[in-house]
C-alpha cells in the first residue's frame, strides 16, 4: 500500500496578539489529495492559522512546510506562487471588473503567470469550469451571492493551486446552493486539488472532509475522521458547553 505523501507539515505553530495565543503550539499535517476540515468554535484559532499558511500572518514560533520546504514567514505573493491558494469569510470579488477580469487577475499570479490571449482562454475555462461559462461579462457587483462565491473559487484556482485554503466557503448559502457547492469541491478534489477547510456546516464537513482538526482557545484539540472528532468528549464541551454529558 502507498503511503500519501504529505503536501502541508505544520509544526508546534505559535501566534500571539499581546497576551492572547490565538494559536498556541499547533501540528497537523495535510497529506496530498486529501480535504482536511479545520474545526472549532469562533474565536479557537482557525482563521489565524489559515493567515498563518498563507502568508497574511507570520507566526511568532514553529514551522510550517509546503511539500517540505518552509513557508512561515514569507509574503503572501510567495507563498501563492508555491502553490497555495485561498478564498475568505467575506467574498473579495472585484466589483467594478468583468468576472472574466476578475479571473485573469489570478492568473498573473501564480508560478507561471499568464496574460493576453491566453489569460482569456485560460480565464474562460475556469470559469467553465466552476458552472459560469455564461457570466464572463457580468460584473462582479451585479452576481448573486452564490456566482460570488463561485467567481471567487475561479480566481483561486487561477493559481493552479497545489493547496486550496476555503475559509466558510459554504457560509450563507441556501440547502439548494449548498449541494452545488458541494458537488463542486467534490469535482474539485477530483483534479487533484488538496483542501483545507475552515467551515460551520456540519453536513458538508460529513460529505466532503476525509479528516478535521478541532482547535479550542488556538490549541489543538482533536484530530481523526469527522465521526472519530466531533465525537471527542472534549469537543462535545468546546462547542455545547459542560452540561453536554450532564
Amino acid at each position: 500500500m502507498t503511503t500519501p505523501t504529505t503536501l502541508l507539515s505544520v509544526g508546534n505553530v505559535t501566534r500571539r496578539f499581546g497576551s492572547l495565543r490565538a494559536v498556541d503550539d499547533l501540528s497537523f499535517d495535510i497529506a496530498e489529495g486529501e480535504i482536511v476540515g479545520l474545526l472549532g468554535p469562533n474565536g479557537s484559532g482557525k482563521t489565524t492559522m489559515m493567515n498563518l499558511v498563507s502568508g497574511a500572518l507570520k507566526p511568532n514560533a514553529g514551522t510550517i512546510r509546503l511539500a517540505g520546504e518552509e513557508i512561515a514567514g514569507l509574503p503572501p505573493n510567495r507563498i501563492a506562487r508555491q502553490g497555495i491558494a485561498r478564498t475568505f469569510q467575506l467574498v473579495r470579488v472585484l466589483p467594478s471588473m468583468h468576472c472574466l477580469d476578475n479571473v485573469k487577475a489570478g492568473l498573473g499570479f501564480g508560478a507561471e503567470p499568464t496574460w493576453g490571449s491566453a489569460a482569456d482562454s485560460l480565464g474562460e475555462a475556469l470559469l467553465q469550469r466552476v458552472g459560469m461559462a455564461h457570466r464572463c461579462w457580468t460584473l462582479g457587483k451585479d452576481l448573486t451571492y452564490m456566482d460570488q462565491k463561485r467567481l471567487e473559487l475561479a480566481r483561486a484556482l487561477a493559481l493552479k493551486p497545489r493547496l486550496l485554503l476555503l475559509d466558510e466557503w459554504l457560509a450563507g448559502l441556501n440547502p439548494s446552493e449548498l449541494v452545488e457547492a458541494i458537488e463542486l469541491l467534490r469535482k474539485v478534489r477530483g483534479e487533484g486539488v488538496t483542501m483545507v477547510m475552515v467551515e460551520h456546516v456540519m453536513d458538508a464537513i460529513r460529505s466532503l472532509c476525509d479528516r478535521c482538526v478541532i482547535m479550542n482557545a488556538g490549541a489543538k484539540i482533536a484530530e481523526g475522521t469527522p465521526a472519530e472528532a466531533l465525537a471527542e468528549p472534549e469537543v462535545v464541551r468546546a462547542y455545547l458547553g459542560d452540561d453536554a454529558h450532564a
